[in-house]
């Protein structure tokens, strides 16, 4: 046994945990307490929403508010609350709640699924993660709670609002109503607060750390430090793509889509466009009812996804400045990488090129078995393709028409959009070796 462990690489553990993760919660779905009628889910539905929770997705094939009873959807809660945050960042709290010190193999399965986390950052890391989760989701329920004891009971209220800011902070996009927030999208209570959460879990951990340390200098009267490099070019490429993504759905939407008002267009817009950009999933309009240049202008959104280090899914956006400044160096005749003065390592670079091909390669094969198996038009099954893989849940509606080809296609999918295409690159491959010599060097033509 001792021997199977030591040859279990962290990205394998990885893998498994998480796997183990949607096979539990499966079990608990298909229970007959877990639906409202008291019958045993399929078990193709029950794989498909477990996974769609524990990767933090949001995509279902039933409505969550009517076909789980109370049990149901205290799991679905559960696994997108544990898959939001990681299941090893559970375990390294726990552990370390209890006076215990993390083992060499958790510790190195969890700086497997935070990449850029070093073995001393880990417990203030794990600390840092718990105070903002805890935070975040208590501010958001606590608003939307308010809001919503306008219509419901206070307990009905209560519940909704922890649900929902839970569901938010994980950038999961799971909702208890059947159309998100189509009825909640004129408040501006819900819509601030939902920004606010879904933007401090796509964030990521270290960058909202780098901007709290930032902001306490600033408080003090002490000159702060600059952001770092990881940071600034986080939101140098994520804001950008926010603003266009909402000027495409301004321009393009008419007002029966988007709303009658500027105001209202305006505020229904930048909603859905955060909500692709974040992974979060919820929706403020009918998304099949969109045109097909704005649905292709929120898949690029949902492709390239969140920050590093956080509860969002995609390629990240870290990744695409990667590959951006790869570009432009070449286009300038240089060698390097260069963003905000600094030289990226070769290793990142190598990795951001890799993890985008990966991800086209995860896509354009999910859409080409999808397009064969299921009877639906190029567009909304790319469009499922997509969301599936940036972990975004946003549907045309297609998704309870699923075949159970489709279904287990996108549950994988899924999967390999939360663990990363590189993690499951690496389980595969078990544990990548250095070569100790170099071949040759051969010049091919390019281009």
């Amino acid at each position: 046994m001792r021997g199977i462990r030591r040859r279990i690489t962290p990205a394998q553990s990885l893998t498994l945990g998480f796997t183990g993760l949607v096979l539990a919660g499966t079990l608990l779905l298909v229970l007959p307490a877990a639906s409202r009628t008291g019958d045993s889910q399929p078990w193709v539905d029950a794989l498909f929403t477990a996974t769609s929770a524990v990767t933090t997705t949001g995509l279902v094939v039933v409505d969550t508010g009517s076909y789980y009873a109370p049990l149901g959807q205290f799991v679905i809660l559960a696994l997108f609350q544990v898959g939001g945050i990681g299941y090893m960042a559970f375990i390294a709290f726990f552990t370390m709640l209890m006076g215990q010190k993390l083992s060499l193999g958790a510790g190195l399965t969890l700086q497997e699924s935070i990449a850029g986390l070093t073995r001393g950052e880990l417990r203030d890391f794990v600390t840092s993660v718990v105070l903002y989760t805890v935070l975040f989701e208590l501010i958001g329920a606590v608003l939307l709670s308010a809001y919503w004891m306008q219509h419901f009971p206070p307990a009905r209220a209560l519940y909704l609002g922890v649900f929902h800011s839970v569901s938010a902070f994980c950038t999961a996009g799971f909702s208890l109503f059947p159309d998100s927030f189509v009825a909640a999208r004129g408040s501006p209570l819900v819509n601030l607060t939902i920004a606010v959460v879904t933007l401090a879990g796509a964030t990521g951990f270290f960058a909202l750390r780098d901007l709290s340390r930032h902001l306490a200098l600033l408080r003090r009267g002490v000159r702060p430090r600059r952001l770092t490099l990881h940071t600034k070019l986080a939101f140098a490429v994520w804001l950008p793509l926010m603003a266009l993504g909402s000027a495409i759905l301004l321009a393009i939407e008419p007002g029966s889509v988007l709303g009658a008002t500027l105001r209202e267009r305006l505020a229904t817009a930048t909603f859905q466009a955060l909500s692709a950009s974040t992974t979060t999933g919820f929706n403020s309009i009918d998304i099949g009812a969109m045109s097909a240049t704005s649905l292709f202008g929120l898949v690029v959104l949902m492709f390239v996804g969140a920050c590093p280090g956080g509860t969002g899914g995609g390629i990240k956006t870290t990744t695409l400045g990667a590959v951006l400044a790869t570009v432009v160096g070449l286009l300038r005749g240089g060698e390097d990488a260069v963003v905000f003065g600094r030289r990226l390592p070769e290793d990142t670079v190598r990795r951001a090129l890799t993890i985008g091909l990966l991800a086209t390669a995860v896509v354009t094969l999910g859409t080409l078995v999808l397009t064969a198996t299921e009877r639906q038009p190029f567009l909304p099954v790319l469009f499922e393709v997509v969301s599936a893989l940036g972990t975004v849940g946003l549907s045309t509606g297609i998704t309870p028409s699923l075949s159970t080809a489709g279904k287990l296609v996108l549950s994988a999918t899924m999967l390999v959009g939360r663990l990363g295409p590189l993690a499951i690159g690496f389980a595969f491959l078990a544990r990548p070796k250095r070569a100790r010599f170099r071949y040759a060097e051969e010049n091919v033509l390019i281009g």
